[in-house]
């Protein structure tokens, strides 16, 4: 047993020996707690292909950034307001579906990003955007990534329960006097700033799913708002610590292996839903939250 017991403490205690994996632990606890968080508004909602669009939409705006000599932080964080602006604009003003539009102007974006990315001589970080770096991360990135996050996470419980309104009926929320239209563009903005910490930790191509999958996953295993959102964060952080020293181990690549098990924790949640299923969800989900 103490053999075991030394194994397993080996299993943790080597990884974080070394200073860059202790910044990667934290960046991807963060990380995996607030997209956690917002997955599950996102879930309600029906907006995982906003997500997507905003988590894309960013590309030219970080190759802009690194043009002018910015952080590349307020580029992303720029493109990704105009997608979120421009999508419900557009919405606004025309007869085309929203995930239409959203498909539109993130692919739209996207390839500008891309056409960009190809013409300006880069250096090899701004690789990472697409793929993620979480073990290069700088002390200066870990104290951007923990300002944005702990931003995000306090603008989402000071408007917790407006926020679920919103989600769950739009109307409902307008009619008993909820600023709507400042509560639909406020979550764009805390999900354009949650996809702006991820991109270190994941990058463009995997935050998607760092924005669905525990929400997703959370949704099967109860109809409650409040233990939603607990399962989702104990997913998302449960997979990225035990990612974080997988891919250590493993000498695989951190985002994806954190990724990996968050879509191994929906499949068995998927299971387990088929066998076992809560109850049907309440009808005022804020009372629950």
């Amino acid at each position: 047993m103490t053999a075991a017991m030394s194994a397993v403490w080996d299993l943790v205690a080597v990884p974080l020996a070394y200073p860059f994996m202790q910044r990667a632990m934290l960046v991807a606890v963060l990380v995996g707690a607030v997209s956690a968080v917002l997955s599950c508004y996102l879930v309600l909602k029906g907006w995982s292909l906003m997500g997507d669009a905003i988590s894309h939409a960013v590309l030219p705006g970080i190759v802009l950034a690194f043009v002018l000599g910015l952080p590349l932080s307020l580029g992303a964080f720029a493109a990704g307001l105009t997608c979120a602006t421009l999508t419900g604009y557009l919405k606004e003003n025309s007869r085309i579906r929203e995930d239409t539009v959203m498909g539109i102007v993130f692919s739209g974006m996207f390839g500008f990003g891309l056409v960009l990315f190809t013409k300006v001589e880069t250096e090899e970080h701004l690789n990472h955007v697409l793929f993620g770096n979480l073990l290069g991360v700088t002390d200066r990135e870990l104290a951007e990534i923990v300002l944005v996050s702990a931003g995000v996470l306090l603008a989402v419980l000071a408007r917790r329960r407006d926020l679920l309104l919103y989600c769950f009926d739009q109307q409902h929320a307008r009619a008993i006097g909820l600023p709507v239209r400042r509560l639909h563009y406020g979550l764009l903005a805390l999900l354009s700033l949650a996809i702006v910490a991820s991109l270190k930790a994941v990058g463009i191509i995997l935050v998607v799913a760092m924005l669905v999958a525990p929400g997703a996953t959370a949704y099967l295993l109860t109809s409650r708002f409040d233990r939603m959102l607990a399962i989702a964060v104990l997913v998302a952080v449960g997979a990225s610590v035990a990612g974080t020293l997988m891919s250590f181990h493993m000498d695989a690549a951190t985002g994806p292996s954190i990724v990996l098990l968050q879509a191994a924790a929906f499949v068995g949640a998927l299971i387990l839903s088929r066998t076992w299923r809560p109850a049907a969800a309440p009808a005022d989900p804020v009372g629950s939250a």
